[in-house]
């Protein structure tokens, strides 16, 4: 018999034998929850309860005899919803607020109530394989969805709400999302093609997978798209794509699973547009102005791509807006698991990305008429000409009507350059099952180490655009001794509108050591489980704001012009320490009771926590010394649940009470930079449910929140309010018919209204939007589809920026909104 050795945890060697090798029995019932486990993909009707989930548990289970709240979507619906990011897909899940409104990537995801104040998913953690893609979810310009990609890779996506995500992971109290891969069980693969009918996009997806031999299997897919993006831009603005692939060797007694993954991709991303707001703050009305309609129409513009400013220390940094969010991964790692006889097992998996790229854009830190800018910016006597565009250095004699709208953007570029955001990770669990005779359990320790980089320059610049829903130009305003003030459009280095808060520099590494043990224990028709770990989390590193204002010939040209003579730069000589370490201890204590076979009771009480990481660092949170308060550098939150599942002949449904409190520390740095320090409490149901009849369809949900901010320490008049952007009601439901060849149906989201801010003054309108779908399968291996985003062409508001409490007298605001309707054709061929 030899000795094979096998490199666990990162640093323990562990010898384990080397015997004939077999297929691996796919037991769920007997195995800890890793990918390789994960029983048959879920089918696309709704299961009669056996349908098995691997997240947020310590082995493999079926949904319904256990006491969270999961839901899963597979790779037939992923096709179906035909999302345009990883954040679109999650608006089909129950007790989830994503506002996928920005494009592809950099959403904002809240759980239950739980409070979404800086943007990203603070409470949220995204997975691939059971494993983080980034350790924190609301990284400013770096949030996890961006570096996740839905493609044909992947196998199913699973949501846990609540409960065990407390102690399964590290920050991430609200929801585990975690993207699966296909690992070549059965071979065969697709090839499709989409294309973007009344917009410009072209896409190619691939997968292919398959045994070889008895012992090994493969899996390898990804996807490469070029487009204009569907708000055309007037130029390529989504370019990129991704290959993933894994390699897995089966032994008698488990696996050993080796993977990788190389992503870079271009996508625009879409800000906060200006829009005119009119009425009552209690019931305004949202309308496009002339020549921008805020559905289709986009800042983003052929005129103005190059940037060039000044980072930390003076270093000039060019940058190209067309290249919007520029995401990069190289990432490589393995998984083994090892059944050891005698009711252990153990298993460990680790991965290493190094994560990088850039983001710009064109924000409207400020819209306000042409004629206020002028002579804001030149003085009385003021005039105005074209910087770049067909109509470069005309004179505009006009201004007050100019495109009917006689409106300029003060647009800052939100330059931000990713140096470093490389993720390190090793989970090492250890299992035993146990029988009694009374029962039957099983006890789990498990081990997470994690490493998180974030290196980030912030550089931004200010410039004068005209207000034009496509291939909108920069603007020069000229003194009365026709002079230019600004230079080609530059109204300044860095952002006075917003007091030059934003040149910044990031250096800082986050250490996680997290010990868990948990333990379940089945008796009849009752489950009891139970979770415990222990966090230890360590930043350390520095970070830099403005050091002073300079004069420099960023341009190079040789004349020092207007706004050379103010540039704001960063010095790293006067950074300041961080240097923070905070324990703590997060649990979850759950019950689920199964009434029949076919339907179960559930209870579930847990504590969890969210260390915090570079959005308290410039908000007033570090101490001069670089260390930070308990309260500030972790916000626990306490959840508590109970609901019931039920499943017979094709019908299903999840019903679930919550309630969560929470406090926050955190910094608002757009629409207005704020610093927060508030307690919340939010209570609801939550509902999931479907139904299967012949060809007949449908799966909904729906998630009624009351979310209260209890505390403000910083502004206490808020004590009281509904958090902003918290809709009392969000659903969703997907009918859909099968007959024969054709399948067709629609994906309904809707909520209703919430506050533009935390005042409640200003509401958004609630909305209701339809994406349809259909299908043909053409022969047994074709199938030709037509997907319809936002079919009815409805304004769907999800954030207010310039003026968020109040209906402006001017009616001059800024808005985000889901882009208007979109519809891409394609067709697949699977072999």
């Amino acid at each position: 018999m030899k000795l094979t050795t096998f490199l666990l945890a990162g640093t323990a060697l562990v010898c384990l034998p080397q015997i004939a090798t077999a297929q691996v029995a796919a037991d769920p019932a007997a195995a800890p929850a890793t990918a390789d486990q994960a029983a048959p993909e879920p089918a696309a009707a709704p299961a009669e309860g056996g349908d098995i989930v691997v997240t947020g548990t310590a082995r493999a289970e079926r949904r319904l005899t256990t006491s969270i709240s999961v839901s899963a979507v597979d790779a037939q619906d992923i096709a179906k919803l035909a999302p345009m990011g990883s954040a679109d897909l999650l608006r089909s899940i129950p007790g989830l607020r994503a506002e996928s409104s920005g494009g592809e990537s950099n959403a904002n995801i809240a759980v239950r109530g739980l409070p979404a104040a800086s943007g990203g998913g603070k409470f949220v953690q995204f997975q691939e394989d059971g494993l983080p893609v980034l350790d924190f979810g609301d990284i400013a310009f770096a949030t996890a969805d961006t570096f996740v990609r839905p493609d044909y890779s992947v196998s199913r996506v699973e949501v846990v709400r609540g409960g065990s995500a407390s102690t399964f992971t590290s920050n991430a109290p609200g929801a585990i999302i975690n993207f699966i891969s296909k690992t070549g069980e059965v071979a065969g693969g697709s090839i499709g093609v989409s294309k973007g009918l009344d917009f410009n996009r072209t896409r190619i997806d691939a997968d292919y997978g398959a045994p070889i031999g008895d012992d090994w299997r493969f899996h390898v897919g990804g996807f490469y798209r070029v487009g204009n993006g569907v708000r055309d831009a007037g130029y390529t603005s989504e370019r990129g794509g991704q290959i993933k692939g894994n390699l897995t060797r089966k032994f008698a007694n488990g696996f050993i699973r080796l993977n990788f993954k190389f992503l870079d991709d271009r996508s625009p991303i879409y800000v906060p547009s200006p829009i005119r707001v009119t009425g009552s703050a209690s019931d305004p009305t949202y309308s496009s102005y002339p020549g921008f309609d805020v559905r289709s129409g986009t800042l983003l513009s052929r005129y103005f791509r190059s940037d060039v400013s000044i980072g930390r220390d003076g270093q000039r940094i060019v940058s190209d807006l067309g290249d919007g969010y520029r995401v990069k991964t190289r990432g490589g790692g393995a998984e083994g698991s090892f059944d050891l006889g005698g009711g252990w097992r153990i298993d460990d998996k680790f991965n290493v990305a190094s994560n990088s790229g850039s983001f710009a854009t064109s924000y409207p830190g400020r819209v306000a008429t042409l004629t206020t800018f002028m002579s804001e910016i030149g003085g009385t006597g003021a005039s105005l000409r074209y910087a770049n565009g067909p109509n470069a250095g005309q004179v505009i004699t006009n201004p007050a009507t100019l495109n009917g709208n006689g409106l300029g953007v003060n647009a800052l570029t939100f330059a931000t350059t990713l140096n470093d955001f490389t993720n390190a990770t090793n989970v090492l669990t250890v299992n035993k099952d146990f029988n009694t005779g009374f029962g039957k359990g099983s006890v789990t320790f498990g081990y997470f180490k994690s490493y998180q980089a974030i290196r980030m320059d912030w550089h931004w610049n200010s410039y004068l655009q005209e207000l034009k829903g496509k291939d909108a130009a920069l603007l020069d305003v000229y003194n009365a001794a026709g002079q230019a003030v600004t230079q080609n459009g530059l109204i300044a280095y860095g952002e006075p509108v917003f007091g030059n808060c934003c040149q910044r520099y990031y250096d800082v590494d986050y250490n996680i050591d997290a010990p868990y043990l948990a333990a379940s224990f089945k008796t009849g028709a009752l489950n009891l489980d139970g979770s415990v770990r222990f966090n230890s989390s360590k930043a350390s590193g520095s970070y830099a704001a403005i050091g002073g204002l300079r004069t420099i010939d960023v341009n190079g040209d040789g004349i020092i012009q207007t706004p050379e003579r103010s540039v704001p730069v960063v010095n790293t000589q006067a950074s300041s320490p961080v240097n923070y370490r905070k324990n703590y201890f997060t649990y979850s204590i759950g019950a689920n009771y199964e009434l029949m076979s076919n339907l179960a009771v559930f209870a579930r009480v847990s504590r969890g926590a969210r260390f915090n990481a570079d959005r308290i660092l410039f908000g007033g949170g570090v101490r001069a010394d670089g260390s930070v308060a308990d309260e500030v550098a972790v916000n626990f939150v306490n959840q508590q649940e109970a609901g019931l599942k039920f499943r017979r002949n094709g019908f299903f449904t999840n019903l679930t009470a919550f309630r969560a409190t929470t406090a926050e520390a955190n910094e608002i740095v757009i629409p207005q930079q704020a610093v927060i320090n508030n307690k919340y409490r939010s209570y609801g149901v939550e509902f999931e449910g479907g139904v299967d009849r012949g060809f007949f369809h449908l799966v909904a949900g729906a998630t009624y929140t009351h979310a209260r901010i209890t505390e403000s320490q910083i502004t206490p008049a808020l004590n009281g309010n509904v958090p902003y952007r918290q809709a009392d009601l969000i659903f969703q439901v997907t009918p859909s018919i099968s007959v024969r060849k054709l399948d067709i149906g629609a994906n309904i989201i809707g909520t209703t209204s919430s506050y533009a801010a935390d005042v409640n003054t200003l509401k958004m309108p609630g909305y209701v939007m339809t994406n349809g779908f259909v299908s043909y399968a053409l022969t047994p291996a074709i199938r030709l589809a037509v997907n319809a985003q936002n079919l009815f062409d409805v304004v769907a508001i999800t954030e207010v920026g310039q003026v968020p409490d109040s209906v402006p007298a001017n009616g001059i605001n800024t808005a985000r909104a889901f882009p208007g309707r979109n519809i891409t054709a394609s067709a697949t061929f699977r072999f």
